[in-house]
């Protein structure tokens, strides 16, 4: 064997020029290498008999835990527990409407009538008041889940599944025909998650959520997103991805800042993941789904490297499977100071825990730069010790007098909270 100190110049720079080579090929090599594909569980690709099903393990088939029946008849005002329900000291809650089976997000006209989606019934009801008085009559029957309403000055949009449709100047014309929109917003067609919150922000445009088609899967690029639109459906620009089940949002109102809840997932347990309260500081943040949920944790049946790399964590969490709804900031005078520019958030309700948990309204307060969330009680009483329920609350709207209302899906009904000084 040569001894390589008497090696010649000439074959010093070919093993070095070798060397280089190989060295250059195997960090070439690497730098090209794709990162590892998601795997998916058998969890999430099995068959199921209902889509809330999917998602559960082989050992969670025989579980008793399912979404909770809606009530979807008229109750009577007699029927309604109010005197279960508490607010803090100084507030006062009353029933201000009722007759509204199904009842969920309100919009408020600029006459002062009041418009309410609904899921399950496919009805979308307006409130209207006269000397004290309030009626109710439905605006339109048999859609497929219209959740979503929102007004613009007397003008109503409605968004269900397949369709969304304006009836323009409803609130002085109520026999208006609707207008066709739906070409216009091109709705993807699935169903599950696919119910909406829709709401004008403060730069006038419609902003509409899209949610997961499953309770957990990889989504198409059409899905578990928040687009906003022009109100005639032009201009669409999708501003969110990674978000689940967002049915409520609302704009802080002094940076226009969104604020959103979202879902978490069903079948990790009674425990995780918690549902969120998200925080939008710029168009194009990826908020996790499926990879990465509630404050960092990676999900068991879709799994990647790195799932929570690049994702925008939640202000705070909000209780697991709590089902959080609408938020509202309050930008009234009626209520005490410390509740100014505070979030009211709506918790209709847990189905997929051994013990229930939500039920309730809460209030967040964070420092001015979002930090430091404190979730406080503030509508309680909807959930008993046996684990019975008097109600879901599901959203909140802030009257011109600075006094809320708040719909009850369950009993078809909608609270006035008011304070006395």
């Amino acid at each position: 064997m040569a001894n390589p100190n008497t090696l010649p110049p000439q074959a010093w720079a070919k093993a070095g020029a070798l060397a280089s080579a190989t060295l250059l090929a195997l960090l070439t090599g690497c730098a090209s290498q794709p990162p590892a594909p998601p795997t998916v569980s058998a969890a999430v690709t099995a068959p199921v008999a209902q889509a809330w099903q999917q998602g559960r393990t082989a050992e969670q088939a025989s579980s008793t835990l399912a979404p909770l029946a809606g009530k979807l008849t008229v109750t009577p005002p007699e029927q309604i527990p109010l005197d279960k329900l508490k607010v803090p000291a100084g507030f006062k809650l009353e029933l201000w409407a009722h007759g509204l089976p199904g009842g969920r997000a309100m919009a408020r006209a600029d006459n002062g009538k009041i418009y309410v989606g609904t899921r399950g019934i496919g009805r979308v009801y307006e409130i209207s008041e006269s000397g004290g008085q309030r009626t109710v009559r439905t605006v339109i029957d048999k859609l497929t889940q219209p959740a979503g309403v929102a007004v613009r000055g007397n003008t109503l949009y409605v968004f269900a599944i397949n369709r969304v449709l304006r009836f323009d100047n409803i609130a002085t014309n109520p026999n208006v025909a609707p207008v066709d929109m739906t070409t216009a917003f091109n709705l993807p067609p699935e169903q599950h998650h696919n119910w909406k919150y829709v709401a004008f922000g403060p730069d006038g445009k419609l902003y509409v959520p899209f949610g997961a088609p499953c309770n957990i899967c990889i989504p198409g690029q059409e899905y578990a997103q928040i687009r906003r639109y022009n109100a005639d459906g032009s201009g669409m620009e999708v501003i969110a991805r990674g978000v689940r089940n967002t049915v409520g949002f609302d704009w802080h109102p002094t940076t226009k800042e969104m604020w959103f809840t979202d879902h978490g997932r069903d079948w990790m347990g009674d425990n995780a993941p918690e549902d969120e309260l998200n925080r939008m500081t710029k168009v194009g943040l990826n908020f996790g789904f499926p990879y990465c949920h509630a404050g960092g944790v990676p999900d068991r049946d879709v799994v990647k490297a790195n799932p929570c790399d690049g994702v925008t964590l939640p202000v705070t969490t909000m209780g697991p499977h709590a089902a959080v709804m609408g938020v509202k900031f309050y930008t009234g005078s009626m209520f005490p100071a410390e509740y100014r520019n505070a979030m009211f958030v709506a918790r209709k309700g847990s189905w997929n825990r051994s013990q229930k948990l939500g039920f309730d309204v809460v209030t967040v307060t964070t420092d001015a730069d979002g930090r430091n969330p404190q979730v406080k009680p503030f509508l309680t009483g909807f959930l008993n010790a046996d684990q019975s329920f008097n109600g879901r609350p599901a959203y909140i709207h802030q009257q011109p007098d600075g006094s809320l209302l708040v719909s009850d899906e369950q009993m078809g009904a909608i609270y006035r909270v008011s304070y006395a000084r």
